[in-house]
């Protein structure tokens, strides 16, 4: 991997974090067209550099946190059952599914028709939660369990908590503030988990890869956050559906 692989890929991790589109996947796919090889050292790059966007959320969600204890307490509710999951299937995943561009392709094209038809079902009117505050810790262990899908690559963990909370009746803005704030423990638990287990193994150069990344995706999930709550105003996410089903059938044709 070169410094410019490492900037690339630090603004698609960014960019797509906390969109429904998989950051993830992307990141798999850009290093296939780049032909960057999917050695353990690229699959920690991956994972690590997600620190970079768990710092832009805390930039823009850090008030919100030291005001609420019960906002707290609902994430942390929420990450047990995703931490308690990511730990026993790390290995697994990492090792099969991280890398596997046809394992992305499948789960982009089928999280694009769940959100579509999710979307043209939903009605937001009846959503009975419109504040943080407001939801229940019920809620949030259900949204934190729904998030567990987005250990398969391709799921996109905001597209799994955005549906999961918006089907039990969070409101969209809500959910995308839950979904956020619940991306910081699982981002940097899944890194943490990964640098103990594979940090050892890490040259200079992968360090210096990683720091890269970081800064790139941090500096690019700031914007992306920002645009995302402005657009989540008045739009829905249908868009995002039919790009995932377009990105998966050009993986088919063009890729795989």
């Amino acid at each position: 991997m070169t410094f410019l692989h490492a900037v690339l890929l630090g603004v698609v991790e960014g960019i797509t974090e906390f969109l429904p589109i998989s950051s993830t996947g992307h990141l798999i796919i850009t290093e296939k067209l780049l032909g960057i090889v999917s050695t353990e050292a690229v699959k920690t790059f991956d994972i690590t550099i997600q620190l970079g966007a768990i710092c832009a959320a805390l930039l823009v969600y850090w008030k919100m946190l030291v005001q609420s204890k019960r906002t707290c307490a609902l994430v942390l509710a929420a990450f047990l059952p995703t931490a308690a999951l990511g730990a026993l299937l790390h290995g697994p995943v990492k090792h099969y599914l991280l890398g596997n561009i046809s394992v992305v392709a499948w789960t982009l094209f089928l999280g694009g028709i769940i959100l579509i038809v999710f979307e043209l079902l939903h009605d937001e009117s009846k959503a009975t939660v419109t504040t943080l505050e407001g939801m229940s810790f019920k809620q949030a262990v259900i949204t934190g369990v729904v998030q567990t899908l987005a250990i398969i690559p391709g799921t996109s963990r905001s597209a799994a908590t955005i549906i999961g909370g918006m089907a039990i009746g969070i409101n969209r803005k809500t959910i995308v503030d839950f979904s956020f704030l619940l991306a910081i423990p699982t981002m940097a638990g899944a890194a943490a988990l990964d640098l103990l287990k594979t940090g050892n193994a890490l040259a200079s150069q992968d360090i210096t890869m990683i720091a890269v990344g970081f800064l790139v995706s941090f500096v690019s999930a700031f914007v992306a956050i920002r645009w995302l709550l402005a657009y989540v105003r008045s739009h829905t996410f249908i868009a995002f559906g039919v790009y995932r089903i377009l990105l998966a059938l050009f993986l088919w044709v063009f890729v795989l």
